[in-house]
C-alpha cells in the first residue's frame, strides 16, 4: 500500500503513473539530489567560519545540534531548503522526469 508521503512526492514529481516500485526508486534518487541542493543552498548563506562549524556538526550526525545551529545562525534555513527542493522539482519535471 502506498503511503501518503510517497503519493505526495509522486504527484509533485509527476511520476504517479509509474509502478509503486519505480516511484520509490525515483523518489529515493530525487531525495538525494534534493538534500544536496538544500544543503548547498544553506551552506552558501553561511560565512566560511560558520560553514566549518556546520560541517563539523553535520559530520557528528547530531541532527538536533545541526537544527539548533541553523535556527541560530540562519533563521530562514527551512525556507531556503524548501525553495531549493522546489527548484529541483521544477528541473526534474523540465528534464522529463523518470
Amino acid at each position: 500500500m502506498q503511503d501518503e508521503m510517497t503519493k505526495q512526492m509522486a504527484a509533485a514529481l509527476g511520476i504517479a503513473a509509474l509502478s509503486l516500485e519505480k516511484q520509490q526508486e525515483v523518489i529515493v534518487k530525487f531525495g538525494e539530489i534534493a538534500l544536496k541542493a538544500a544543503t548547498l543552498s544553506i551552506i552558501g548563506k553561511l560565512t566560511e567560519e560558520k560553514r566549518s562549524e556546520f560541517m563539523t556538526l553535520a559530520d557528528q550526525g547530531d541532527e538536533a545540534a545541526v537544527k539548533a545551529f541553523l535556527d541560530r545562525e540562519l533563521p530562514d534555513h527551512e525556507t531556503l531548503a524548501s525553495q531549493a527542493v522546489g527548484e529541483e522539482i521544477r528541473r526534474f519535471k523540465e528534464a522529463g522526469g523518470a
